[in-house]
């Protein structure tokens, strides 16, 4: 009886590793992605302030609004793609479980009335 647990436990983990295994993709590229923007940023900032083309303050904002740009930018692409992985899965979203919970309540309505009346 204990084997048979663990095999269904291990069926179990093997079913959503592929899903976590899709999310930590996502993650380290995301991870990866503002890395390498954020140096590449830093190298021409700086060769900027090398040339006296900016002013120090200015390099600061610059680099700052540019690395605010590029976290919407990766946040957008993790939201999509974690959306996608979850889709694949069959993984019921909020908003699954808001118009399920609206339509509760529209029978629950009808059910209240019916008993009233």
């Amino acid at each position: 009886m204990a084997r048979k647990k663990e095999e269904v436990k291990k069926e179990e983990e093997e079913k959503v590793s592929p899903l976590l295994a899709s999310l930590r993709k996502v993650v380290l590229a995301s991870i990866g992605a503002v890395a390498i923007a954020q140096e590449e940023a830093e190298d021409l900032i700086n060769k900027l302030l090398e040339r006296g083309e900016i002013a120090r303050e200015e390099g600061r904002k610059l680099m700052q609004d540019m690395m605010a740009k590029r976290r919407e930018k990766v946040q957008a692409t993790f939201d999509t793609r974690v959306e996608a992985a979850l889709g694949k899965m069959n993984v019921s979203t909020k908003d699954d479980l808001k118009a399920v919970e609206k339509k509760l309540d529209e029978l629950n309505k009808k059910l209240d009335k019916l008993a009233k009346g």
